[in-house]
């Protein structure tokens, strides 16, 4: 079980810098194009510049999507691992329960005589 959880670790680790090189390089490339767009001002640059918008804007949403993913995985590892308890059973009178539900100044004593 180790063995998978350092390989869905390494995974994510490798796929995050993946992503975070792609942003930079996307970054990059786009002030490169925005320079382009502007000296040319020709119509096929500025379509271009929006085309590299567009994916680095959804480069940034996969690497969202990764994280959110990673920690999915992990809640459902941490959810794994805590036991069930399937059966309980409570010995005691409704004022004991009271006490263990709520604070103390709040039981009502049920063996207290009422007074009529």
């Amino acid at each position: 079980m180790t063995d998978n959880n350092d390989n869905v670790k390494s995974d994510y680790e490798y796929s995050r810098d993946t992503y975070y090189e792609l942003i930079e390089k996307g970054r990059e490339a786009m002030d490169l194009m925005i320079e382009v767009a502007r000296e040319s001002e020709h119509p096929r640059a500025f379509e271009v510049l929006s085309n590299m918008i567009k994916n680095v804007s959804d480069v940034n949403d996969k690497l969202m999507d990764l994280n959110k993913k990673n920690k999915d995985i992990n809640r459902s590892e941490e959810t794994k691992q805590i036991g069930n308890t399937t059966n309980n059973l409570f010995i005691g009178s409704t004022t004991d329960l009271q006490r263990l539900l709520q604070n103390e100044e709040k039981v009502i004593d049920g063996d207290a005589t009422r007074e009529e």
